[in-house]
């Protein structure tokens, strides 16, 4: 898979402290890990770019690109994307495009600290307050 992310969102994401870091782009629709949303109105439709200083097994499909950014994804992702994949930045906001159109006209950037032990019932109440503004 490719993706080509333009002049525009090169500079945005160089100000986001990525250098050095691995970047997976996720589903952010309460099926991945790094989600904290979710709702049958977001299932494939949002997507999130996370920054972490280490590896995720999980996002280990790479995303060759122009920017040569250490950018992988995982399976369940590259169920949404098509050919033409590209990366924008326009009016405050990352846009996600295929050759079909906008996956995602506003892409978030989300930095990860990995934990020992993920505090779940916090992640479930953010989910819960999260639910509350979404769908």
């Amino acid at each position: 898979m490719k993706i080509n992310i333009t002049e525009n969102a090169q500079n945005y994401l160089a100000k986001k402290d990525i250098d050095g870091k691995h970047i997976f782009l996720a589903l952010d629709d309460g099926s991945s890990k790094f989600s904290k949303l979710g709702g049958s109105c977001a299932i494939g439709n949002k997507f999130q770019l996370v920054v972490s200083p280490v590896e995720d097994q999980d996002y280990s499909t790479t995303i060759e690109n122009n920017a040569d950014l250490d950018l992988t994804m995982g399976k369940e992702e590259a169920t949404f994307l098509g050919e033409g994949l590209a990366l924008d930045y326009k009016m405050g906001l990352l846009k996600l495009t295929d050759n079909s159109g906008i996956l995602d006209g506003a892409v978030t950037v989300q930095n990860y600290e990995p934990a020992d032990v993920q505090d779940k019932e916090e992640l479930s109440k953010d989910m819960k307050d999260l639910g509350t503004k979404i769908c």
